[in-house]
Formats: C-alpha cells, sequence, structure tokens
C-alpha cells in the first residue's frame, strides 16, 4: 500500500503543473548559486592576477630606471680615468652607493684590464674561479656596445664561491670614446640576487616572490619568501636591455575563499529570490490578464477609428452572400445606411436596375466558387439619388482565426475622380498634338525655304542665260538651238529638283519613312555638279573629285543626300571665298574643294562608304564648333542657320555619323558616312519594321 501511494504521488507530482514549476524554480536557484559562487571565485582570482600583474610591471619599469640611472653614474667616470687615485675614490663611492654592482673595470680597446675596484659589502666574487672564467662574456658585451654606440650588457652567468654556493652575475660594458675615438672600457660586474633585493621596492615585494627566471622556467635568482597559501598566482615580465633579455617573475600565494559563509548568504539571498519569483508570478498572471483585455479593447477601439478614418469602402459577406459588415465610408460612398446593408441578399440597393441581373448571375458564380482568385474588377454602382459612379471592387477570402474559410472581404475604391482626371489628360493631350502639328508646319515651311533657295538660283541662272542667248544671237541658229535646249533642260531638271526638294522636306517632317534606293556614290556626285561647278566658276574655285572603286553602293534618300552633299560643297566655297584678299592674291592656286568617296577606314568588311568636303578656307574655331550644329546658328548675315542641323539630321536617319575636323595644312574636313551592301540592306529592313 505504501509502494502504491508513493507512486501514486510520484505520478500526480509528474503531471501538475505546478510542481513543475516549483522544481523548475528550485533548479534554476541551485544553478544561479552555483554559477553565482563560481563566478565569484573567477573574479577574485581575476583581480589578484590583475593586481600581481601590474606589480610585476611595475617592478621592471623601477630595475629598468635604476639600470639606466646606473649606466649615467659609470659614465661619469670617463672624466676622471686619467686621475688614479680620483678614479679610485668615484668608484669607492660609487660601489657604496649601489650594492647591487659588485666589480667595476677599467679595461683598455683590447679588453686588458686597467684598474678594478670591488664592492667593501662582501668577499671578492672572482677569488675561487678568477675573472679570466667570465672574459668571453664579457668580450661579447664589449662588442656589442661598440656596435651600438652606447651601453651593452651580457648574458648572465654562474660564479662558484668559495662556500660552495654561488650566484648569478652580469657584466654591464660601457665604451669610452674620446673625440670619437675608442680609449677603453668601462664594465661594471652586476648580482641579479642584489639586483631585485636593491632595486625593487620593499612595498612591492612584501610578501611575494620575486626572481629572474629563463625561458624554460630555471630560477636564476631569487629575492623573498611569498606567503604560504592553499594556491599560487605567477606572472611574467620581459626585461629588455641593450644586449640580453631577462625573465621576470613574480610569484603570490592566496588562499581560496571561504565557502560556507557565502552559502549561507547565497541560502539567504535565495530564500528572498524564490519569495519574489511566486510572487513576480502572481503578479505576472494578473498583469497578462489585465493587459490581455486591454489590448483587446484597445484592439477594439483602434479597429473602429481605422475603419471609421478609412476613405476606402469595406464589405464582408457570408457564403450566401448577405452582407455582414460594412464601413461608414462604404455607406457614404453608395448613400445608404449600415442596418439598411446588413443581413441583405440580391439584389443590393446599390445595384443599377438596367445591370442588377447580369451582376446577380456575376455573384452567383463567383460566390459558387471555392478558389475566388485575389483580383480587382471594375462595376457601376448607384447612389440612393440614382446617380451612377464607376467603382474597383478587390476581393479576397475571408479566413477566420482557425483557418476557416467564412466569406468575402471586398474593398471599394471611388474611381469617378481617376476617370475625369484621365478625360483631362486625354483632352490636354490632344491640344498638345494639335499644337505640335501646327509648330511641324512652322518647321516645314522654314526648312522649305531653305532647301528650295538652290533650286531656285539655278533655275532663275538658267532663264537668265536663256534670255541672253536669244538677246545676243549672234551665233548660227543650230548652235543657238542646241544652246537653248540645254538651258530650257536645266531649267526643267532644276524645277523638278525643287519639287522633289518640296516632297523629301515635306516626308522629313511628317517622319514618316522615306523612299530609299541604291545607287552608285559617282552617280549623287555627278548629280550635283553642275550645280558646285556654276558657283565654283564664280568663286574661282577647282573641284577636284575623287572616288575609290572599290565603294559599293549606298541605300539612300536619294534627293536628301544630294541635298546635303551640295550643302556641305557651298559651305567649304563660301568659306574660302571669306578669306582676306591679300591671302587670296598670294594663294589663289591653292583654293581647291575636294570631295572624296571611300571605304570607311573602320571597317572591315567595306559595309560603310565614307563622304568627305574638303575646303581650305579659315577653318572652324573652337566657339564657332560647339554650336555648328544648333539649329539656327549661323556665322552668315543671310545664312537661316539650318543646313548644318538639317544634314546631321539627315544622316542620322540613315544610320550614318557626321562630323568635321581641321585639315592639315588648312581648311575644315566635313566627314559623313552611309551604310552600303548588307548593312545598308540590314537598316532598311529596320526602318521598314
Amino acid at each position: 500500500m505504501n509502494i502504491a501511494g508513493l507512486q501514486s504521488a510520484l505520478t500526480k507530482l509528474r503531471w501538475n503543473p505546478r510542481w513543475s514549476l516549483w522544481v523548475m524554480l528550485v533548479a534554476l536557484v541551485v544553478a544561479m548559486l552555483g554559477t553565482l559562487i563560481w563566478l565569484a571565485g573567477r573574479y577574485e582570482g581575476s583581480l589578484i592576477q590583475t593586481r600581481l600583474d601590474r606589480d610585476t610591471a611595475e617592478i621592471a619599469t623601477d630595475i629598468r630606471t635604476s639600470l639606466t640611472r646606473n649606466v649615467q653614474g659609470l659614465q661619469a667616470l670617463q672624466a676622471s680615468e686619467r686621475d688614479t687615485e680620483l678614479w679610485r675614490l668615484q668608484v669607492s663611492e660609487l660601489l657604496r652607493q649601489h650594492r647591487e654592482i659588485l666589480r667595476i673595470e677599467w679595461r683598455d680597446p683590447s679588453l686588458k684590464l686597467v684598474r678594478a675596484g670591488s664592492t667593501a659589502f662582501r668577499p671578492s666574487v672572482f677569488d675561487r674561479m678568477g675573472r679570466a672564467s667570465s672574459a668571453q662574456d664579457t668580450a661579447q658585451a664589449c662588442a656589442t656596445a661598440v656596435r651600438v654606440s652606447g651601453a651593452a650588457y651580457s648574458s648572465s652567468y654562474f660564479m662558484p664561491q668559495k662556500d660552495g654556493l654561488g650566484m648569478e652575475l652580469l657584466d654591464l660594458c660601457i665604451p669610452l670614446l674620446d673625440e670619437g675615438e675608442l680609449t677603453g672600457y668601462t664594465v661594471a660586474t652586476y648580482s641579479l640576487q642584489d639586483i631585485l633585493s636593491e632595486l625593487v621596492s620593499k612595498q612591492l615585494s612584501r610578501g611575494q616572490g620575486l626572481s629572474f627566471t629563463e625561458a624554460d622556467g630555471t630560477r636564476l635568482a631569487i629575492s623573498g619568501t611569498p606567503t604560504r597559501g592553499t594556491r599560487i598566482y605567477s606572472a611574467q615580465q620581459l626585461l629588455d636591455l641593450p644586449g640580453t633579455t631577462l625573465v621576470l617573475r613574480l610569484d603570490s600565494w592566496h588562499g581560496t575563499p571561504d565557502f560556507f559563509p557565502n552559502v549561507l548568504t547565497a541560502l539567504v539571498s535565495a530564500m528572498a529570490l524564490a519569495l519574489i519569483a511566486v510572487l513576480l508570478l502572481l503578479g505576472r498572471d494578473m498583469r497578462r490578464r489585465l493587459k490581455a483585455e486591454s489590448d483587446l479593447a484597445e484592439a477594439l477601439a483602434f479597429r473602429k477609428a481605422m475603419e471609421d478614418s478609412l476613405v476606402t469602402g469595406l464589405r464582408a459577406r457570408d457564403l450566401q452572400g448577405r452582407i455582414t459588415y460594412v464601413n461608414p465610408a462604404f455607406c457614404e460612398m453608395v448613400g445608404v445606411d449600415a442596418k439598411e446593408l446588413l443581413d441583405h441578399n440580391f439584389p443590393s440597393p446599390y445595384w443599377p436596375p438596367e445591370l442588377a441581373s447580369a451582376y446577380q448571375d456575376r455573384q452567383t458564380i463567383r460566390l459558387a466558387s471555392d478558389n475566388l482568385p485575389r483580383g480587382g474588377h471594375e462595376s457601376i454602382f448607384m447612389r440612393r439619388d440614382g446617380t451612377r459612379f464607376p467603382v474597383l471592387i478587390i476581393e479576397a477570402p475571408l479566413i477566420n482565426a482557425t483557418g476557416k474559410h467564412t466569406g468575402w472581404m471586398s474593398a471599394i475604391l471611388d474611381i469617378s475622380e481617376q476617370r475625369r482626371i484621365e478625360e483631362v489628360s486625354r483632352t490636354s493631350q490632344d491640344r498638345l498634338q494639335a499644337t505640335a502639328r501646327l509648330a511641324m508646319v512652322g518647321e516645314m515651311a522654314s526648312l522649305l525655304s531653305h532647301e528650295l533657295n538652290q533650286p531656285l538660283a539655278a533655275i532663275s541662272s538658267y532663264a537668265t542665260g536663256s534670255l541672253n542667248l536669244i538677246g545676243d544671237a549672234r551665233g548660227t541658229d543650230t548652235t543657238l538651238s542646241a544652246d537653248l535646249r540645254l538651258a530650257l533642260k536645266r531649267i526643267s531638271e532644276q524645277a523638278e529638283r525643287a519639287g522633289k526638294v518640296i516632297k523629301s522636306v515635306h516626308d522629313f517632317v511628317r517622319r514618316r519613312d522615306q523612299v530609299r534606293e541604291p545607287v552608285a556614290p559617282r552617280a549623287l556626285l555627278d548629280a550635283i555638279m553642275p550645280l558646285v561647278s556654276l558657283q565654283a566658276r564664280k568663286l574661282s574655285v577647282r573641284v577636284v573629285i575623287e572616288v575609290d572603286p572599290a565603294c559599293a553602293v549606298v541605300l539612300c534618300d536619294r534627293t536628301m543626300v544630294e541635298q546635303v552633299l551640295l550643302n556641305l560643297a557651298r559651305n567649304g566655297m563660301q568659306a574660302m571665298q571669306t578669306m582676306q584678299t591679300e591671302f587670296r592674291k598670294t594663294h589663289a592656286h591653292e583654293r581647291v574643294l575636294t570631295l572624296r568617296v571611300k571605304p570607311a577606314p573602320a571597317s572591315e568588311t567595306n559595309r560603310w562608304v565614307e563622304f568627305s568636303v574638303t575646303d581650305q578656307g579659315v577653318g572652324i574655331s573652337a566657339e564657332v564648333a560647339e554650336k555648328l550644329f544648333t539649329p539656327f546658328f549661323t556665322t552668315r548675315a543671310e545664312g537661316m542657320g539650318l543646313g548644318l542641323s538639317l544634314c546631321r539630321t539627315v544622316i542620322e536617319q540613315h544610320g550614318g555619323y557626321l562630323g568635321h575636323e581641321a585639315a592639315k595644312t588648312r581648311g575644315t574636313i566635313f566627314r559623313f558616312t552611309l551604310p552600303s551592301g548588307p548593312m545598308a540592306a540590314q537598316h532598311s529592313s529596320e526602318l521598314l519594321t
């Protein structure tokens, strides 16, 4: 019975959540107590170790400073080295003041002993083994001193004594210089144990063990005895000296912290913490309840405020299509109160009567589907006063907290203002297009007036020549008839050319595809030569044509490209015409206009043809070059400033490039490229598409 009762109690204990909470609390307190004791011990140990490291660094600094002062005192002996008696007195005083120094020697440059003085506080340390046993260490220290031009220390060495013991010694060598020449050495012998006892503050070494050790931990000299304890702490510091390095070690014994007083304190603290924890658990439970109620009230208030402030209409419907919720924005949008809309089935009061049947069929199909996609659609709603307005409806499934589909949620946006803005924008766009067409008409008029100057001038010239032939009538009838036929033919050609220019410019302004055909480069030059030659004779300019036979045909709008060549040629001749009179008289034979056609140099397969027009005028300045292709910019009083701008546009429409550069000797070269071969066909197909 007792065993059964115990098992029953254990079962209840195992499954009682309150007992589990208490067990967790006890385990937490025990773990916290153990952690606190461990951390306290670690913290105390870290404090001791930190203090020991600081003391070791201070001891090393004191030793280093004292040794530096000793070096300064030894260097003062150099002034009295010539006077033997004075040197002995100073050495005796120095040995009396510094007991860590056992012997001071004066050696010549060959390290031969000249004079020596030993401390009066102990027998000579070299009586048993002699000074020669440490000569190698001394020589090494002096060699280092000469190399660094200053004091240097030897490695420590052990010197046995008569009493069967011994001591660890260290030599200091200071070179003696007279006007830069080595005259000898001052050698001082230190006792490592005396360095620890004499140069270290008694306050720092009290109750601690101080020693010099080797790298493997072997002690060379010891000073002081640490107080015994249960735990030892050690700290090491490197003592860097010129020529050698010593390891300074400081040992300290400390007892471990008392355990029982800490346990009693921890138990009292744990009991207090346990009581506080219980109170906190009860308080937290009450706060949770109050917070849950407050959060619920706040969430309801926030939801109400959010719904009242929305400008988007919200509508919820159940799976049968009845309205279960509407927000104030939706009621204001349709002009119907919420109580009239709730639990209302088809047809809805905000449906237009003429669309009610279509809407009902659509809603039936939507509600019958179990997988309604999230999306939006436009519709027409009706207000209470009968006015219709467009809306955007975005519907999504309504899922409750358990993940069950309970209906549909809709967001309704009134897009009547958006439709009004779109209509205004469409009207503004139509007005802008009308304005653009008017501006284009003005542009076309300007281009026509500019482009028709040349063919009309040619027609006028040929007509004047025909009248002159008729007036003179001094030749035979046959000659006169032939000349008149030629002149009238030229007039007809130029009139036809003017018509083509009007048509091409009109097509160019309307931005539609140009009529392009394959044309030989030579044919383009031959077509403009009559006009070019006419102006060349008038301006005394010689025209040179160079056409590379390797050039293929180009695909272009023949009339527009001829106009480009003619504009560039006229500009080149006019540039040479504007040269100063004196310069033209001395360089009349150099007034040459060169029209050159060759394959583009940058193309490996000759897919582009390069046209160039070279004049020998005054050239183009940097200021003019920046605005050269700007519409309506011109340097001539009678110019319109549209020629080069139009030329660049025509070439770029053909896929080429128009640019200029200074000629090697004098003048300017205008170059442009046109597609030929496969490149021309490809560019033509791209334009057609």
